[in-house]
């Protein structure tokens, strides 16, 4: 079994792409929607809650661990990899995989721009042309699936940005609300971490051997869901995304 987690469902962006590249394997996804937003608190507390729900997962016995979480991944990552003796597979936004030199924004929490990772992720791929935008409250505005507070959101975040060719989403959750920030902002080219994650779970796991090896049909069958604040709506909501 294979253990991905996130501040909440967003993840289920990243967890189509491992379905897809995954055939055969079962997950355990843990939503933790009782300490979201991940990217409004500090990094002692991001390694705190990120170490409480790796160990929940090691528990269930799972080979490998996916952080589909860039708030997570920037802060928590070589703390988990330093603690815990199986793999740990952390996600990035996909700023190198921005065409050079064309108009850029990047949208991510707070904690994921300011991190070190990030940073010095943007000095090495700097095409001089991008905008890093915070978006404080922006997953946790996702969660609850209302789309005119999100538009409510976006439109004075975004409107001085009109003109961007690619927009980079730096949290797994920004992928559900592409539809709404091009209404904002128009037609633009989006780049995310999820194929990139998932392609790279799927060469871990082929180097380390632990590819399982039955078919699994059912999409749903295969993925077994957890929320920490236990709120049923989050699960129906989950796999509502997974399947669209």
């Amino acid at each position: 079994m294979i253990g991905v987690f996130d501040s909440g469902i967003g993840g289920v962006t990243v967890m189509r792409k491992l379905l897809k590249f995954l055939p055969n394997e079962e997950f355990f996804y843990y939503s933790d929607t009782i300490n979201n937003p991940y990217g409004d608190k500090t990094d002692t507390e991001i390694i705190q809650i990120s170490d409480h729900v790796v160990k929940t997962l090691v528990s269930k016995n799972c080979k490998l661990i996916v952080i589909a979480c860039n708030t997570a991944s920037a802060i928590a990552k070589d703390y988990l990899r330093h603690k815990y003796d199986l793999p740990i597979i952390a996600i990035e936004p996909a700023y190198k995989s921005v065409p050079n030199h064309a108009k850029t924004l990047v949208m991510a929490t707070s904690a994921t721009i300011n991190s070190p990772k990030f940073q010095n992720l943007f000095r090495t791929y700097d095409n001089s042309n991008t905008t890093l935008l915070a978006c404080p409250g922006l997953a946790d505005l996702i969660e609850t699936g209302n789309h005119d507070h999100i538009l409510d959101y976006l439109k004075p975040k975004l409107s001085s940005y009109k003109g961007v060719r690619n927009v980079v989403l730096g949290c797994t959750h920004y992928p559900l609300i592409k539809p709404e920030i091009e209404t904002v902002l128009g037609p633009v080219s989006f780049f995310d971490g999820s194929t990139g994650v998932a392609r790279h779970t799927r060469l871990i796991l082929t180097m380390r051997n632990l590819l399982a090896p039955t078919n699994l049909s059912a999409t749903q069958s295969r993925v077994t869901f957890f929320d920490s604040s236990h709120n049923q709506s989050k699960e129906h909501l989950f796999f509502s995304l997974l399947d669209s």
